[in-house]
């Protein structure tokens, strides 16, 4: 018989739609989670550094820091 859910055993489109859908709603969420995690700064090593040398040289550039400064300072974020 039909059941009353259109096919045999009532898995049918409906069900095979559920299962797609919850699929799709935990591929979002984790998606979501990983964006988060990298725009907040999840590994403050990989492109902190960059952004802090790049400040570090235009504070030199302008004299605000000193040689012996800069280095120093250089050194601290490239160890």
């Amino acid at each position: 018989m039909m059941d009353g859910y259109g096919m045999a055993g009532g898995f049918g489109f409906g069900g095979i739609f559920m299962i797609l859908w919850w699929v799709l709603i935990i591929v979002g969420v984790v998606a979501l989670v990983r964006w988060v995690a990298t725009s907040s700064g999840g590994d403050a090593r990989s492109g902190g550094d960059s952004k802090a040398l790049d400040i570090l040289k235009q504070r030199y550039a302008r004299g605000e820091i000193d040689e012996q400064e800069f280095q120093k300072r250089k050194r601290d974020l490239t160890e």
